[in-house]
């Protein structure tokens, strides 16, 4: 279930923008980025201009995805949590709703323990949005709803990049 691909539309993407940026004011953190375990960046939050962020998403995924083997070498399932320091900043990963990947950028402004107590809050309130995504994805599916771009054609792209 967790490979079935979601269809997020604007109503969800604003749901998800609201926490991130809640998340940003309430840990007073640089940037807060969200990444699929494909690296694909799902939404962004914070004062972090001018950041490479398709980059940092699949590179995040990458990391969660070399950890995730590592866990399982010594017979864990996964690391949900990773912690970097640097020399100004922090990167805080944690994995949500096994499939969504929030990080959380933080300098000297905030503490580890703050952004931990604020990422478990915002990663249920996460967690309960890509629930509701889930299961309106499923229902559309079960109802023989054809995906939003069924009725896109080769020939309306083509127009769309044409001249």
């Amino acid at each position: 279930m967790i490979d079935t691909p979601l269809v997020m539309y604007d109503d969800d993407h604003r749901k998800i923008l609201a926490v991130l940026q809640r998340l940003v004011r309430d840990a007073n953190a640089k940037g807060i980025f969200l990444v699929d375990k494909n690296g694909q960046l799902v939404a962004e939050a914070g004062e972090m201009r001018g950041i490479d962020s398709t980059s940092l998403a699949s590179l995040t995924a990458g990391n969660i995805a070399a950890t995730g083997g590592l866990a399982k070498i010594i017979g864990e399932e996964e690391f949900p949590i990773h912690f970097h320091q640097g020399q100004r900043d922090n990167l805080h990963i944690t994995l949500v709703a096994g499939r969504i990947i929030l990080v959380v950028v933080f300098d000297e402004r905030s503490s580890l323990g703050l952004v931990r107590l604020r990422v478990k809050k915002a990663g249920a309130e996460l967690g309960h949005i890509f629930e509701e995504i889930r299961k309106k994805t499923e229902r559309a599916q079960a109802s023989g709803a054809a995906s939003p771009f069924a009725e896109i054609t080769d020939d309306d792209i083509d127009n769309l990049f044409s001249e």
